[in-house]
């Protein structure tokens, strides 16, 4: 599963980030609201975790602008603002759950998983471009008869790409959208990565490739006849 959690506190997000994982979550960090919009538009979560106080965009401005696509995504607000008002305003504005800080780690962790056993987003949700699909649910590249289970990162880097075709990413862009700008990993992993979906698509017989763009990055394209 799936969460995003959109906090300006880099510590408090990183302990977010371990927690969820150790209960088997797959983690996105946003540091502001516009960046938690755009990571919204780009992805499928089944629990996203808005603190109300963020730069750019605070996180009643994103709750409103999800609610806005017709989204049900479960929506946990995270706030040090503990007054009933800050509560209603949140809730009336399509929040399903709201959790003052400082909380328990047993508690939060709770909230959420009450939250994605809440989710009824579970329809089958299948990306496609040319001949090949993606399921957004079992994580799997589908062409034809063939299909193959992905790993986390690699199924990241799919979606961006099938949600997004044509569209050409710099390595950087990448490397920031999918590990995160405090990762300590280096850029060559996105390097690794985009070898590891060339060589799935192979493996389904897929009519697709990721192409490199010399000087600017990578897209994804039909092959060539």
């Amino acid at each position: 599963m799936r969460i995003l959690i959109a906090e300006d506190e880099s510590e408090l997000a990183k302990g977010l980030k371990f927690l969820l994982e150790k209960n088997k979550f797959s983690v996105d960090i946003a540091a502001d609201g516009a960046e938690a919009l755009d990571y919204f538009c780009g992805g499928n979560y089944d629990v996203i975790i808005l603190d109300i106080m963020m730069p750019k965009m605070n996180g009643l401005e994103v709750l409103r602008s999800i609610r806005r696509t017709g989204a049900n995504v479960p929506i946990l607000m995270l706030t040090a603002k503990a007054e009933i008002e800050d509560r209603v305003a949140g809730l009336e504005a399509g929040a399903d759950d709201y959790l003052p800080k400082p909380f328990a780690s047993r508690e939060f962790i709770a909230r959420v998983k009450a939250l994605s056993r809440r989710n009824t987003g579970y329809a089958e949700q299948l990306l496609s471009f040319g001949d090949v699909k993606l399921d957004c649910n079992r994580y799997e590249l589908i062409c034809g008869k063939e299909k193959i289970r992905l790993n986390n990162k690699e199924f990241q880097l799919m979606e961006l790409f099938m949600r997004h075709p044509h569209f050409v990413f710099s390595a950087n862009h990448l490397m920031d959208r999918i590990w995160g700008q405090d990762s300590e990993s280096d850029i060559s992993v996105v390097w690794t990565y985009i070898g590891f979906i060339r060589k799935r698509l192979k493996q389904v017989n897929g009519g697709i490739e990721i192409r490199t763009v010399r000087g600017a990055g990578y897209s994804l394209e039909e092959e060539a006849c």
